[in-house]
């Protein structure tokens, strides 16, 4: 019998699960071993402890693994790369890919198939894959060069718009919700804050925008709609290319992370946004499960992908 491990580790979290053939045996979460968040040795110790819980949980032993596919956030940077084939070379046996985390995703929608897939959660990205296997991407650069329509990307703009309607009496509640939620006591102390390197969780301030919005916060409500149109341009962005390649009829749109799954203003306005710029783009029902991508080419899937 093969055995096949698939781990999914994105920026807040990594996921794993151990399967044979047709069932998964065990399934562990931990947090984030993304090296740009965390230390190495925090890294390799969250990773270890995921890979012992799921062989003791599926009662097999990680040297009688078939095939392992990880994919991972920041894969592009060497040391990364270097950091995941050593630390799960050393302890499971068979063969390894590693792969983006926006590619496993990509094949928890489409299983190799043509399809675009938008990422907004803490970051954004869009990737696509043509008919002709070619990928295409727009955004992704990280938080000081774009994630536009991000969880990072709407606490910055809540702030800046928060300081423009100050400046100029326009009313809006997002600045005392945000002191509220970081503690502080003053106009003074958010500025402190926010200009500190380096500086605070901008993602997390996510939910009070949507808080602010849902109550009645125009302001709120129109950085949240920006944030859906700058992922629908990024999405027409990919979609051209895509279309240039001979790519026909419409093409699927699947989304996964916190920001486009939980707030509908953003998801609602990226989809208004497509119907002018790319109305060939039809977005899927439901959230992409990345890790089911990483399990599909662990047993074998997308082979000459």
């Amino acid at each position: 019998m093969s055995f096949f491990l698939a781990i999914d580790a994105g920026g807040t979290k990594t996921t794993g699960v151990l399967a044979d053939e047709t069932r998964i045996l065990a399934r562990a979460v931990t947090g984030t071993v993304k090296l740009m968040r965390v230390s190495e040795g925090e890294a390799t110790s969250r990773l270890r402890g995921l890979l012992s819980q799921l062989s003791l949980e599926a009662k097999v032993s990680l040297a009688d693994l078939t095939r392992t596919c990880i994919g991972l956030a920041g894969l592009s940077i060497e040391a990364v790369r270097e950091w995941a084939e050593r630390e799960i070379g050393e302890v499971v046996g068979g063969e390894l890919l590693l792969c983006g985390d926006q590619e496993i995703a990509l094949d928890g929608a489409f299983r190799g198939g043509e399809g675009i897939l938008v990422i907004a959660g803490t970051g954004s990205n869009v990737i696509g894959r043509a008919s002709d296997g070619t990928r295409y991407s727009a955004g992704g650069w990280g938080p000081a060069l774009g994630d536009e329509g991000s969880g990072f990307w709407i606490g910055q703009e809540a702030l800046r718009g928060g300081f423009w309607a100050r400046d100029r009496n326009i009313p809006t509640v997002l600045l005392e919700e945000i002191s509220e939620f970081w503690k502080l006591e003053s106009i003074g102390e958010i500025v402190e804050k926010a200009n500190l390197r380096p500086g605070p969780d901008f993602a997390a301030l996510t939910p009070v925008v949507v808080k602010c919005a849902e109550q009645g916060d125009d302001l709120a409500k129109a950085i949240l709609e920006r944030a859906g149109e700058e992922l629908a341009e990024q999405v027409s962005l990919v979609a051209v290319k895509m279309l240039e390649t001979g790519t026909n009829g419409e093409v699927g749109l699947a989304y996964t992370g916190s920001v486009i799954e939980h707030v509908g203003i953003v998801r609602e306005s990226m989809v208004r946004a497509l119907k002018q710029s790319a109305p060939r783009v039809k977005l899927m029902e439901g959230a992409v499960d990345s890790l089911e991508g990483a399990l599909w080419r662990a047993r074998g899937g997308g082979r000459n992908a």
